[in-house]
């Protein structure tokens, strides 16, 4: 930045416009304009660019150099910077090898979970299973795949040019029908429950035997299970998943009040998919009776769907004997009216439980709202 002209040179250049009557003036004014083009002629500007430093000039060099490789992309591979040393893999920043591209699905392997789900009437777990896509990820291709198909009947246009270079540019996960193909991720991760971030240290004896269900009523501070029990259990290990995942609410509760909760089940109860432990201990006592495996194995995962759809539909039926509907007939809305009982066990000590009644627990009020209408509109007498 140039510097400032100071104040008096300014001042004196200016007297001329403002004052011209006397000659002293005069002579003024000119003397400081004279010495205002001596400073300024004495002054040097430079308009050549300045100089690039030494990282600049290295980064254009691989650009206009070796990454120039990278400025075309090759359709159906990735297009990292890894692949110019010779690593293919999906890792796209050198220095940071923990860094992992995951793979996206495929179109082919969207359409398929779409019409499995949809036109075959397949459950979302068996879809799951098959194709190897957690069940989360199904019910959301389910959902796009359907909001797509809404759009194109509304005219509405969809952005494929932008959805064609992804796929070209990301790894993917191609459809694959036979049985031994890679999943596309893990369908059984397990998410860490609360209760066992503590470590405890419970001491037992050498000649017990001490499993995951003992561990989960350990983290829970539940008794331990009578022998008997634990014999079943242990001597009929897929009873024992079943019951539990055909009837979640004969779990067992322990404690009192808002620290009441359900006791911690082992982890081959609460993954995603409990039927393929099952399906792994068939396989492994039975491995050359393929076919009758996998025959159990679908009547094991149809009748977990059809106890799941009836214990749905007996919650619904069971809502809806608590709903009273009052149409009035000279009324464009339908009332629904339930009856709720406040109680302690509802509202818990500070009253403000999940389970009562009222418009602040899980619905947003909009009493401070802008705009909104706070009175009643129109009174039928």
């Amino acid at each position: 930045m140039p510097p400032r002209i100071q104040n008096q040179l300014v001042s004196g250049s200016l007297l001329p416009y403002l004052s011209s009557s006397t000659s002293s003036t005069s002579s003024t004014s000119s003397t400081c304009i004279s010495k205002l083009s001596q400073t300024c002629s004495s002054r040097s500007f430079s308009s050549s660019p300045a100089a690039q430093t030494r990282l600049r000039n290295e980064m254009f060099a691989w650009i206009n150099g070796e990454g120039a490789q990278l400025k075309q992309h090759t359709p159906g591979r990735t297009n990292y910077i890894t692949r110019l040393k010779g690593n293919a893999g999906n890792r796209p920043f050198p220095l940071n090898p923990n860094f992992v591209s995951e793979p996206i699905l495929s179109e082919e392997l969207r359409n398929e979970i779409h019409r499995r789900v949809v036109d075959r009437k397949q459950s979302v777990r068996a879809v799951s299973v098959d194709l190897g896509v957690d069940m989360r990820r199904v019910a959301a291709v389910v959902r796009l795949v359907e909001l797509e198909k809404r759009w194109k009947q509304q005219g509405k246009s969809l952005a494929l040019p932008y959805a064609r270079a992804v796929h070209e540019m990301v790894p993917t996960t191609p459809l694959r029908n036979d049985l031994d193909a890679r999943p596309h991720e893990s369908i059984n991760d397990l998410p860490v429950h609360r209760l066992t971030d503590p470590q405890i240290f419970y001491p037992v004896s050498e000649s017990r035997q001490f499993t995951r269900v003992d561990a989960g009523r350990v983290f829970s501070a539940a008794p331990a299970l009578p022998h008997r029990e634990v014999e079943r259990d242990v001597a009929h290990p897929d009873e024992a998943i079943s019951k539990i995942t055909q009837d979640p609410t004969h779990i067992e509760r322990v404690g009192k009040g808002d620290d009441e909760q359900q006791v911690l089940q082992p982890a081959d109860v609460r993954i995603p998919h409990p039927h393929l432990v099952s399906h792994e201990r068939q396989m492994k006592s039975n491995p050359n009776e393929f076919r009758e495996n996998m025959k159990l194995y679908r009547e094991r995962l149809q009748q977990e769907e059809a106890i799941e759809q009836e214990r749905k539909r007996l919650a619904k039926e069971r809502a809806e004997q608590r709903l009273v509907r009052v149409q009035p007939e000279t009324s464009r809305f339908e009332f629904r009216i339930k009856d709720v009982v406040v109680s302690r066990e509802a509202t818990g000590t500070d009253g403000r439980g999940a389970r009562a009644p009222g418009r602040r627990y899980g619905v947003p009020t909009y009493d401070r709202k802008k705009g909104q209408i706070k009175i009643p509109t129109r009174v039928e007498v």
